[in-house]
């Protein structure tokens, strides 16, 4: 079920705040970058770079998935192996502020090595 137009404009303000802080400098954008998407109920954070030939890629490093049903955030982080993994030292929340805090602050180096 999609997220009420209310509640994608709150999801957005807050990623697109965190976002914002974690972006590199101005200077450096065009080669590395970090963005979000939001589908449905579901936020991806993902790392935009330039491929040698220029080409734009784009690699996810975190996925929030909301379960309306119980209201609350899912955490998940791609491995080695390139698929979504639940983040197990901090798995869900009912605040998306929270996860995105442990995001930011990657104790276990998952997110941003």
């Amino acid at each position: 079920m999609a997220l009420s137009e209310l509640d994608q404009r709150r999801i957005e303000k807050q990623v697109g705040e965190f976002v914002e802080a974690r972006r590199p400098p101005s200077e450096i954008r065009p080669q590395l970058d970090i963005g979000y998407r939001l589908d449905r109920q579901a936020v991806e954070l993902f790392e935009v770079r330039r491929s040698m030939r220029g080409h734009r890629i784009e690699e996810e490093f975190a996925r929030l998935v909301y379960v309306k049903s119980r209201d609350v955030w899912k955490l998940y982080w791609t491995r080695a192996d390139l698929r979504w993994h639940r983040y197990t030292p901090f798995p869900e929340s009912t605040r998306l502020d929270l996860l995105l805090q442990e995001i930011d602050e990657d104790p276990n180096a998952c997110f941003f090595g």
